[in-house]
């Protein structure tokens, strides 16, 4: 199963900058894209309602709610993603167990390093971790 995540620039850029803004604290969100299309379109930062440097919760309130208006919208989460702001942009223990979307792009950044970052794609399936490529698009 070889799955990429294809991505726009504009869309990384937005994530890193989010990651960015919010350092030293973790920073979260959501891409949606429409349910089928493997596509992530539209971008919404959340809140870690945790405000945390080392892990990261959403808010249930806001998470109702995006999940109600993407289910007007026929959106899934494509790609969920979050910073890791002192350690290398991989999963960590409770990252897999808070991953609940079997056909999400679980991206992670690292902005440990203020010159540079990480930006990588996970699949997170049944608490089984697996990289896959990024493509950046556009």
């Amino acid at each position: 199963m070889g799955h990429v995540l294809r991505i726009r620039r504009e869309l990384v850029d937005e994530i890193v900058a989010h990651a960015r803004r919010d350092h030293p604290d973790e920073a979260c969100g959501v891409i949606a894209g429409p349910e089928g299309s493997d596509s992530p379109e539209r971008y919404i930062p959340m809140l870690n309602a945790a405000r945390s440097p080392t892990f990261y919760e959403f808010d249930s309130g806001d998470l109702l709610k995006l999940y109600r208006e993407m289910d007007a919208n026929d959106e899934v989460p494509v790609v969920i993603y979050h910073s890791h702001t002192a350690t290398d942009a991989y999963p960590s223990r409770t990252d897999v167990s808070y991953a609940s979307e079997p056909d999400a792009h679980y991206v992670l950044v690292s902005t440990k390093d203020p010159d540079s970052h990480q930006f990588r794609s996970y699949r997170i399936v049944d608490g089984e971790i697996t990289e896959e490529p990024v493509e950046i698009i556009g």
